[in-house]
């Protein structure tokens, strides 16, 4: 394998500074579900936290690597935002959030009510990008980019030292991908321990601006985002992030939103966990590409559940 920007070691490190409430997230079968799709299926939970997302995995660990207090600024579609309000307040960190006018308007109450300074800026996350990084160089504050800082990846791949204790190996593990972090830190992690378990990652075909990129092997943009998906709705991925994720990931799936909807329906019926889009990326594929998984052990990471009650009115009915 060739060099690589996360390090086991540092993964593992992770492991020991991450406030426990977000480590060691439930993992089970969800029989009732494999045997409808065919496969023996591993959940993994990660909305049963005070964010109800993984995010706070990687903003406790970069949040924990840093000298001093700086000022902090990022941009986020919500769930990233959470996490870093939350690691911020338990440090004493300033910190100022950019998200569009369009946010999910829970995600940004609960930005708000973390502590966080929370500037609804632009149509989309790109824009609101562009007023986070501005806001940085005018205020001499620190901007962190869910995608870049490998801390936030590294946080994340204490999710794939937490698969591996499986007690039988997985065929395939199918993770979201939206900046890329989760599936970079869990397939860093898996990939070197197991190499033979395919990871797989699951865009939103609404925008597929990372899965046209790992098969490029290079950045490719696309204009819009048309997905219900809003985690990961990314247009313009981090050229760091594709480097992160190329040579450890085998395939990227690609699912529309009528899949992701019957993801949230399913997990909710038969699981008992609510989910958002998202969240719910991971189960929609296997759902969608059931033939690819037929008969293999596979696990997948729930890992969001941030949807207001009217979204949930509607996607449930």
């Amino acid at each position: 394998m060739t060099h690589r920007r996360l390090s086991l070691e540092r993964i593992a490190q992770a492991a020991t500074v991450i406030d426990p409430i977000f480590l060691d997230s439930p993992q089970f079968p969800a029989e009732s579900l494999g045997a409808s799709l065919g496969c023996r299926l591993v959940v993994k939970v990660e909305t049963l936290n005070p964010i109800r997302s993984f995010k706070a995995r990687g903003t406790e660990f970069l949040m924990a690597s840093l000298d001093g207090k700086p000022r902090l600024t990022c941009a986020t579609a919500g769930n990233f935002g959470q996490g870093m309000a939350w690691s911020a307040r338990k440090r004493g960190f300033l910190i100022t959030i950019f998200s569009a006018t369009s946010a999910n308007p829970l995600k940004v109450e609960r930005m708000r009510a973390l502590g966080a300074e929370v500037r609804q800026v632009g149509r989309d996350f790109d824009e609101a990008h562009d007023a986070a990084a501005e806001f940085a160089r005018t205020n001499g504050a620190r901007l962190v980019e869910d995608g870049v800082q490998v801390e936030i990846a590294e946080g994340a791949g204490t999710i794939g030292m937490e698969l591996f204790r499986w007690p039988d190996p997985f065929d395939a593990v199918v993770v979201p991908l939206g900046d890329g972090a989760l599936l970079a830190g869990i397939a860093r992690w898996i990939k070197a321990k197991r190499p033979a378990t395919r990871m797989i990652g699951v865009c939103a075909a609404g925008a597929a601006a990372m899965e046209r990129s790992l098969r490029k092997g290079r950045v490719e943009q696309i204009e819009r985002a048309d997905t219900i998906a809003d985690g990961i709705a990314v247009t313009n991925p981090f050229p760091e992030a594709v480097e992160d994720l190329t040579g450890i990931v085998d395939d990227v799936l690609l699912v529309e939103d009528d899949l992701l909807v019957e993801a949230i329906r399913r997990a909710h019926r038969e699981l008992g966990v609510v989910l958002e889009p998202a969240g719910a990326a991971g189960l929609a594929a296997v759902i969608a590409h059931r033939e690819k998984f037929r008969g293999l052990l596979v696990a997948t990471v729930l890992s969001g559940g941030n949807a207001t009650a009217e979204q949930l009115a509607r996607w449930l009915a």
